[in-house]
Parts: structure tokens; sequence; C-alpha cells
């Protein structure tokens, strides 16, 4: 006989409600598709997220209303990321499974509209800061999540740091963290003269989390930075509640609130990562929370970095002896990342893009090491058994000792 708790009743609860309104959310991506496929062709408006090059002619990355597609272009075609086009294309083979991760597919117009928004004029003005292209691209992925290129991606990749380029969980604390001191003392004055009997601190965190979710619907709903939303209202919602805010539970509800929301975010690997990479904060968290805390500022973000290279190397082949120099670039991020929102602020954006040119010119040495998928496997099963397991978890930490020796050294 199962007996639960209180706080088990909750979560069952919570998780109910959620399954509603997953399958509630499903069907009305099962009715787009549906109204996609009533013809063999269908016409949309729909936004440029990427452009990849190709000898011939290039791919779009598009993005509609609630789904995201791929086609081919002619090479005369002139658009830049976050253009608006009218677009006609076949649908005559396309599943629900295809809508829901994306789908390539043949086009058969194309024109472009005369649409301009705000994330394209602060684009602009991001760009006007910077002569070099790719510098350009590096600061709108920062702080509008357009994608990079090719080439730079790549670079990142080489670095091991490409989680620092896609928006995520360390992103949006930052900019919480700034967005609640510029309204911090504004609220302080008008408070303290007019309604001195409301909580300060609830109130400029409620006022925040609305100024984030607006920057939520400015870039699109990143899945990285959606799930990083979500873990931070839940956090708040549990703080108030005296409840542990660091457990699994917490991340399982989070991925299972985004996925009700957005159940195309099960085929984005982005997503996925940001998950993972908050499942291994968390394990770390449980065995490793009494280091000293200066020592395991350091030590967390090594043990990240040596944690999450069977994941990466299963999607991305290239490694180089660069690739070790992560942890310490991940720390120096820490403090560029706000100088570099403030120096754009103040239009001083170009200041430091002299060493990041060098940074992202840099010539490596690469090869390929790859995870192989039975490795990947025995490596997800002890990570997720480390949670209940001190034993396990030491032989998780074996496992990545030997990984990252044939990774690096072999």
């Amino acid at each position: 006989m199962f007996i639960f708790t209180k706080k088990d009743n909750i979560y069952i609860v919570n998780i109910l409600f959620i399954t509603i309104f997953f399958i509630l959310n499903l069907s009305i991506y099962y009715s787009k598709y549906l109204d996609i496929k009533y013809e063999e062709v269908y016409k949309d408006k729909v936004q440029v997220l990427n452009i990849y090059k190709k000898k011939d002619f290039n791919i779009l990355k598009l993005s509609a209303s609630n789904y995201n597609f791929f086609t081919s272009v002619p090479k005369d075609l002139v658009l830049d990321k976050l253009d608006h086009i009218s677009i006609v294309f076949i649908t005559k083979e396309l599943t629900f499974y295809d809508f829901l991760k994306g789908f390539y597919t043949k086009t058969i117009n194309v024109e472009k509209l005369n649409i301009k928004t705000k994330r394209q004029d602060i684009s602009k003005y991001i760009s006007s800061l910077h002569e070099n292209d790719l510098i350009s691209q590096l600061f709108n992925a920062l702080f509008l999540a357009i994608p990079v290129n090719s080439e730079l991606r790549e670079v990142f990749t080489n670095y091991s740091i490409s989680h620092l380029i896609a928006l995520s969980g360390f992103h949006i604390v930052v900019l919480s963290f700034i967005v609640y001191w510029i309204v911090y003392y504004p609220y302080f004055i008008l408070q303290k003269k007019y309604f001195p009997y409301r909580n300060r601190k609830s109130d400029i965190l409620i006022i925040t989390f609305i100024l984030i979710f607006l920057y939520l619907i400015f870039t699109g709903f990143v899945p990285s930075l959606v799930r990083a939303f979500i873990m931070l209202m839940i956090g708040f919602v549990i703080l108030r509640s005296n409840i542990k805010l660091f457990s699994f539970k917490t991340l399982g509800m989070t991925f299972l609130i985004a996925i009700s929301f957005f159940p195309n975010f099960l085929f984005s690997i982005g997503f996925w990562f940001s998950i993972g990479a908050v499942f291994y904060i968390f394990l770390y968290l449980q065995y490793f929370k009494h280091i000293n805390k200066y020592v395991s500022f350091i030590f967390f973000n090594i043990w990240i970095f040596l944690v999450f290279n069977p994941i990466v190397h299963f999607f991305y082949e290239n490694t180089t002896l660069e690739q070790l120099l992560s942890p310490i670039l991940t720390i120096a991020f820490t403090l560029l990342y706000p100088i570099e929102i403030i120096l754009h602020i103040m239009g001083f954006g170009n200041l430091l893009d002299t060493y990041l040119l060098d940074f992202i010119n840099y010539e490596f040495d690469v090869y390929q090491k790859y995870t192989n998928l039975n490795f990947l496997l025995l490596f997800i099963f002890l990570s997720i058994f480390s949670i209940f397991s001190k034993k396990i978890f030491y032989a998780l930490n074996i496992l990545i000792s030997v990984y990252n020796i044939y990774l690096f050294l072999l």
C-alpha cells in the first residue's frame, strides 16, 4: 500500500494539470498541422532565423507562429536574418512528427515583405557599433538570440564554449540582476512614499519577472531561455513556500511545464543540453556542497566541463587541446557579459573588439573524437542512478576521468 505525503499529493495534482495542458497544446499544434496539410501547397508569412550559405543556393531556417522549417532559395535572393517573407511551400509529404521537430520543404514562391521590428532595429544598432561582421554576429547572438553562422559556431565548438553563446540560465540570471537593481531605487522611493505596506523585494522580483518574460517574447522563446525562466519562477514560488529549491523534482517540473507549453521543445538539442546542464549542477550540489566556496567556484566549472564532454562529443566531434581552457573562459565570461551589456547600452560596444577578434581568429589544431552510443547510454544510466547512490556517483567520476583522458591524451 502506497502512502502519499501532502507534498507528494501536490506534485501529483500538478503533473495531472500539466498533462492536461500538454494534451491541449499538442491538439493546437495538430490543428495547425492539419491546416497546413489541407492543401498540397501552403502560404504563410514567416521570419528568417538563419541563413546557411551553400555553393549554388542558400538554405533558410524560417520561423512561423508555432513551427519552424527549412527551405532552399536561389543565391541571388537578397535576405538578412530577421527579415519577414511571404512564402508558398509544398506540404504533400509532411508528417506531424516532421512538423513538430522542424521540416525541410521545397518552395514555390518567396517574396520579401517590408516589415520592420524593434528587434531588427536593435540588431542594426548592435552591428553599427562593430566593423567586423563576426563580432556583430557574436553580440547579436548574446543579446538577441540571433543564430551565428557556421564559421563562428565552429570557433565556439573548438573552444568548447558554445554554452556561453546560447542564451540560457546564466544569461537570464545576469539580466535579472541588472533589471532588479535598475528597478530597485525608483521603486524604493515610490514604495516608501505611497505604499510602505508592500513587500518591496517581492514586488521588484515580480516586476523583474514580467520584464524578463517580455524579453523571452522579444527573442522568440528560445528553448534554453524558456527552461531558465520557468525554473526561475518555480524557484521563486518554492522559496516562498519554504521548500527545498535545488531538487531533481524541481528540474522535472520545469521540464514538464516547458514541454506542456512547447511540445516541439522535445526535438530541440539546445533544450536538452539546457536540462542536462542543470541536472549536473544539481548532482554537483548534492555531492560537493561541503567544499570551500572559493575552491568550489573553480572546481565546479572544471567538473561541469569534464562531465558534459561525453554528451557534447556525441553530437560534435571536433576536439582541440584549447577546449581545456573552457572552465577558465567560462569564469572570464561571467565578468565580460555584464560589462559588454553596459558598454553596448552606452555606445562603446566596440571597446574590446580587437581582443575578441584575435580570440576568434585563433588557428586551432583540430582532431576528431566522438562518443560511442553504447558508452553514452552507460554514462547517462550512471548519471541518473548517481542521484540515489554515492558509490554509483564514484563510478560515474571514474568513467568521466577515463573518457577525458581518451579525449585529450590518447
